[in-house]
């Protein structure tokens, strides 16, 4: 019996599919789930496959928001201590360089020196909030992620979906499920 080209296509795109979401970052076990689905899916004929936009979800879902907002606040009091550290410099800087020519050599040196130290407690201070900064938006997304994973996990489950796909050249609006999610998180 001749193989039906449309099945072994069908099968072979599952199976490109599956090793995409791999390089993705899925576990073997859920590569080999989906996998099986698209086989299975191929072999009846029918084969769901849905998008989801991340970075979207990233940017404009409820949850992302409010990490946002959240990261905000708990840095707002050392961002302000940093630009009022700023401020102290470049007001520094500036009489320095209006008052330099009437200073005495030893003066001189003296408020170069004292500019020094407040340029490298000025790096150092906007280098800290910098990393604390990066630290902390890391943890809120894992957190993040996660939560949007369990979300798009559910609505495949819920809608029978055989394959998400996360990354994609080309995307049809039909089968692109960001605004389902993004409805699901805000719900939450």
């Amino acid at each position: 019996m001749p193989l039906n080209p449309w099945r072994t296509a069908l099968s072979a795109a599952g199976m490109a599919l599956a090793a995409s979401i791999l390089s993705l970052g899925a576990s073997p076990r859920a590569i080999a789930q989906g996998a099986q689905s698209a086989q299975a899916a191929a072999r009846s004929g029918e084969l769901k496959i849905g998008f989801v936009n991340t970075e979207k979800l990233l940017r404009e879902s409820a949850p992302a928001q409010r990490a946002l907002r959240k990261l905000e606040r708990e840095f707002a009091t050392r961002q302000a201590e940093v630009e009022k550290l700023a401020k102290r410099f470049r007001d520094a800087t500036t009489a320095f360089e209006r008052d330099q020519f009437t200073l005495s050599d030893n003066d001189r040196r003296n408020r170069q020196r004292d500019l020094d130290t407040l340029a490298r407690e000025l790096q150092r201070a906007q280098r800290e909030l910098r990393e604390d900064e990066n630290l902390r938006r890391n943890e809120e997304l894992a957190g993040l992620q996660e939560r949007l994973q369990r979300a798009i996990q559910q609505i495949a489950e819920a809608e029978r979906f055989d394959l998400i796909l996360q990354e994609a050249v080309f995307v049809s609006g039909r089968i692109d499920i960001t605004d389902r999610v993004l409805k699901a998180l805000a719900d939450r």
